[in-house]
């Protein structure tokens, strides 16, 4: 049940910053937060990770609802086989990568991104993007060194 809370508190923070950013950062456009490194920029993508299938909402919609149900399923199954914590955190990082983000297309028909890299030229990004990466590194992780099997 600790997972499921956790969910709904990662998706609670994605949320709070993303209306943080529109609220407050969407006016003015950009802010510095720490100068050369990272910054706060205000932008809607219309696609996926790098803009992939911009404007193609329907799709990304169905295929993160399925996305997640089958997480759901292998978080459930990990729970239940007593995997170890490292996985089911890792599912519990994607899946509200993926809800955050969800939640967006399905009522805005965009994503909401603000986070800036100022060092490099990287896409904006946002809290659930974080999430989603972390998870699949810690999956990853799993995967390599506790030679986890799905």
């Amino acid at each position: 049940m600790i997972y499921f809370f956790m969910i709904l508190v990662a998706v609670g923070v994605d949320q709070l910053t993303k209306y943080w950013a529109v609220t407050r950062l969407m006016p003015q456009k950009s802010m510095a937060f720490v100068p050369g490194v990272l910054g706060f920029h205000y932008t809607e993508n219309t696609g996926a990770a790098f803009s992939i299938l911009r404007d193609k909402q329907l799709l990304l919609i169905i295929v993160t609802l399925l996305i997640i149900a089958v997480l759901l399923g292998m978080m459930t199954k990990a729970i239940k086989v007593g995997d170890p914590i490292i996985v089911k955190l890792s599912y519990v990082c994607i899946i509200s990568g993926a809800l955050g983000n969800f939640i967006d297309r399905a009522r805005l028909n965009y994503v909401v991104d603000f986070l800036e890299f100022k060092f490099i030229n990287f896409p904006i990004f946002n809290i659930a993007d974080v999430l989603v990466v972390c998870g699949v590194i810690l999956l990853g992780y799993a995967t390599i060194f506790l030679k986890y099997e799905f």
